[in-house]
Parts: C-alpha cells; structure tokens; sequence
C-alpha cells in the first residue's frame, strides 16, 4: 500500500473520531423520513417509496431535512434509501436520469444544511423561542444506501432471505454503480442502512475496498430478535465484516425496535472498536404484506427516549431514529444527548 492510500484511509478513519470530538463525544443522527414526507402530504405509495418525492416534491424532502437540523440533528441522511438506478429504469428513466436523481437526493440534503447555516447566522440565539435549534455545528451529509431487498419492495429487507440465486457478485453488480455515484455527489460519508444479512455486507465491503470509494461509510443492520440480524446471520459475523473493512467508520443498527438496542451494542462491542452507530425505530410492527404500520404497537417519544441514556452508558456514540421517529423525537435525544454532554464536564 502506497503512501496516497495510507494517509487517504487514515483520513477516512479520523472522520468520524475528529466529528465526534467536535460534537462533545456523542451526535444526533436525524430521523424518519417517510412518516415526515407524508405528514407534509407526500404521496409514498410506490415502489420508489420516498424516494418518489425526487421526482415529485423535491422541496418536501429539504423542508423535512430542515425540520431534523432545526431539532438538533448533526447527521441528516438523504431520500435514496430506495433510490436505485434499476428501480428509476423500471420507472421508465434513462440510467443517466436515474444517476442524475441519485446525485440529487445528496444536492437536495447539502441544500437543507446551507439553509440551516444561514438561519443560524440570522439567529443571535441557540434555541429560538419556538423550540427550534439554530447552533452553527458541523453537520454531515450521509448518503442512504438501502438493501437489494428495499429495491425488490417485497419486504424482503425485513427477512434478509434473497434465495439461493443471489449471490454476492449478484448484489456487487446491483449496487456498485449507485455507492460510485452516490460517493461522488458530495456526501461525507455512506450510510449502508437497514443491512439484512452478512452477505449484503461482505458485498458492501468488497465494493468500498475494489472501487476504492473515496469518502467513509458505516455500516447499520436491523434485528428483530435482539440476537442474530433479521436473516438469521450472527450479529458477531457481520459486524465483523465492517470492522475489518478500513472504509467503515461506524457500526450499528437501524429500523429495530428501542428493547433490542441495548444487548445488540454489547454484541457489536464483543468484535469492534469502531464508533457505535443506533437509530431504532419506534417500535411499531410492519405489515409488509399490507405496506403499513399497524398502529398502536410502537412505544411514545418520552419511552423511546428513556432509553437513550442505557445505549450511551453501554456504548453508542451517534444516536437517532428510523421509521416512526419524529422532529419532537430527535429534539428529546439532543436534549438528552447535550444534558450527557454537560454532566460530563462538571467537576
């Protein structure tokens, strides 16, 4: 390895170290963005899902990142979660056009943090007195990769089960375009979301290290067992596989429900030294056969937080919320988050 490479990936690595040492030892990552979209009135009943409002209501997506940034959020994460390039042809665009909406879904969330930056110039204050948070922070762009199964939109990423025809080269063919565009669209590192199985990740690695992708990633499994991740597959193994890929600044999960969150950070503690990366989702039920969330089964934005703390304690360092999750509930986990902060530095 040449001298380039080895101050490139020393630098990738100190991303996320040198982010959270500015941030106080610990960030906000934003929340869901779908429950948001369609609060605002966006229409997600596609195989697209949010990432239909790149096509149809482009400032539906930057008012909801704003809407994160103003209730604390440090990290925002784009709308491409089902955002794929053979998803957008199937949609009848050309690969150009599906590349070029890819890139736009990074542009849209830079946009949001420019206007936030300059709201906060226009505000003298830290909190407004209508509760939104103006603090001149830095703020990163992650660019939201989803599974082979979030394309399929056939609720496969919620079972990890792809079948024996897909291999790992099936799945490098399907994403390696997309990471290659997505890492030069101006986002500072890739969020690998909602990962269902070891060999999704292996194939995510392999892709970071043979492209040689120039920003940082990390890497985010979802479980529904609090033991093994959705497929089965040993929560061990596969954060294994993102500790031994030098690209990977943080492992964690994502879309899991809050009681689950605490023993899967110990596991991920047992195999990796790598920042612990948690946003959970409200711990609702999925119906993937109905495309809904049934109501009434998730837990309120005061229990959620009551946990916050407990992940901290065991080991997370970037906190924030999936499916479900509100502006009111990252507003509560930066509250708590900068409370931490503040004990911390008592004598």
């Amino acid at each position: 390895m040449g001298l380039g490479s080895t101050s490139a990936s020393a630098e990738t690595s100190s991303l996320m170290s040198e982010f959270l040492r500015q941030a106080g030892g610990s960030a906000v990552v934003d929340g869901g963005l779908a429950t948001e979209l369609e609060r605002h009135g966006a229409d997600l009943n596609d195989p697209l899902w949010s990432a239909k409002c790149l096509l149809t209501s482009p400032h539906l997506i930057r008012k909801v990142h704003l809407d994160y940034l103003e209730a604390g959020a440090d990290i925002i994460i784009s709308a491409s979660y089902q955002a794929t390039i053979q998803g957008f042809e199937a949609k009848g665009f050309s690969r150009e056009e599906g590349e070029t909406l890819l890139r736009r879904s990074v542009e849209i969330a830079c946009e949001a943090r420019d206007n936030y930056y300059e709201r906060c110039v226009e505000c003298s204050s830290n909190d407004t007195g209508d509760g939104r948070i103006l603090k001149h922070r830095p703020i990163l762009v992650a660019a939201s990769v989803g599974s082979y199964g979030a394309y399929l939109a056939d609720g496969s990423e919620y079972s990890g089960n792809y079948g024996d025809a897909i291999t790992s080269e099936t799945l490098k063919d399907f994403h390696r375009r997309r990471v290659q565009v997505l890492a030069e669209s101006g986002a500072d590192l890739i969020a690998f979301e909602t990962v269902p199985n070891k060999l999704e990740a292996q194939a995510y690695a392999d892709i970071l290290e043979e492209e040689d992708i120039k920003i940082p990633a990390w890497f985010s499994f979802n479980s529904k067992d609090g033991v093994n991740v959705v497929s089965g597959d040993s929560i061990l193994k596969c954060a294994s596989i993102a500790e031994s890929c030098k690209k990977v600044v943080a492992v964690g999960i994502n879309c899991t429900p809050p009681r689950f969150i605490r023993g899967l950070i110990l596991s991920i503690k047992k195999v990796s030294t790598k920042p612990i990366v948690i946003y959970p989702n409200s711990g609702e039920s999925y119906d993937a056969e109905k495309k809904e969330w049934v109501q009434h089964t998730g837990v309120s934005d005061d229990d959620f937080v009551s946990y916050v703390d407990r992940w901290c304690e065991v080991g997370a360092s970037l906190v924030g919320g999936c499916c479900r999750t509100t502006p009111n509930t990252i507003k509560a986990i930066y509250r708590t988050l900068s409370n931490r902060s503040a004990a911390a530095l008592l004598p």
